[in-house]
């Protein structure tokens, strides 16, 4: 098996929806603007550190989305999107902060770490560069709010992070923040993962893969007011017994109703 910091998450988040999405099947619909949006964005900082036009990347990329039938949310739109895109690389460029030499090389960098058994974790980091003169790994967010910035080495404790690091051994990483509000802003978050981080997560990913391949798949169920994970699940349709509403903002690949046998097993 290949393991990656998604599926480690997703099962530490609910061991059910784990299921639900590696084994039965069922992956959610392309349908979130924002992060269609981010993809878009993505390809635009690729095109900026390989001396091309990011502006016209992002429009190419993003109107590939226009005439999708996509959600959007906060008052958002296909064209305030691309908007506060283009400030936002606009601000990005003024600002000069992040340097990637070798783009061809260092952006979207494939690592693969033999872990447990005869199975492998891999991960895609977005960039191996400089920020503000110091080398570092390299993490591009957008988001509609601000990042927050206290107390104090709380970027440290970003799960994301510290596998980022423990896969690269890279012990300086940062986080780079693009803002979509009416006033462009780009956050640049630095921190250090220690020694100690990096082992930590290593044994999580081998007590998990543990827990996986030995079919737990005990539900975490997430309705506890005021903050209800399950409501926002785009899996609870399956855990509530309606098909059709899990159909409706999932679609299940080819093949594998092979798997239909896990539901005999009993938790």
């Amino acid at each position: 098996m290949t393991y990656s910091y998604t599926q480690i998450s997703q099962y530490l988040t609910c061991p059910r929806r784990y299921r639900h999405r590696y084994l039965d099947g069922w992956k959610e619909k392309d349908k979130r603007a924002a992060m269609m949006f981010g993809r878009a964005f993505e390809q635009a900082l690729g095109a900026y550190f390989r001396r091309e036009d990011p502006g016209a990347v992002l429009f190419s990329e993003w109107s590939a989305c226009q005439n999708s039938d996509l959600r959007y949310s906060n008052g958002d739109s296909w064209d305030h999107m691309l908007r506060q895109g283009i400030m936002l690389l606009t601000r990005f460029c003024q600002d000069d902060r992040v340097q990637v030499g070798q783009p061809r090389r260092n952006l979207q960098i494939k690592f693969t770490r033999p872990v447990i058994g005869k199975n492998d974790f891999i991960a895609y980091v977005d960039a191996i560069g400089k920020l503000d003169g110091t080398p570092c790994l390299l993490e591009w967010k957008t988001s509609s709010s601000r990042y927050p910035e206290k107390p104090d080495g709380l970027l440290s404790l970003d799960p994301q992070l510290v596998c980022y690091s423990w896969i690269t051994g890279i012990a300086e990483v940062a986080q780079v923040v693009f803002v979509r509000k009416r006033l462009a802003e780009v956050q640049y978050l630095r921190t250090t993962i220690s020694d100690e981080q990096r082992a930590e997560f290593g044994r999580l990913v081998e007590e998990t893969i543990q827990r996986i391949e030995s079919a737990q798949f005990l539900p975490h169920s997430g309705i506890r007011f005021p903050q209800n994970p399950c409501s926002t699940c785009p899996y609870v349709g399956l855990c509530l017994g309606k098909p059709g509403s899990a159909e409706a903002r999932l679609v299940r690949r080819p093949g594998a109703e092979s798997l239909d046998w896990l539901d005999e097993l009993n938790y």
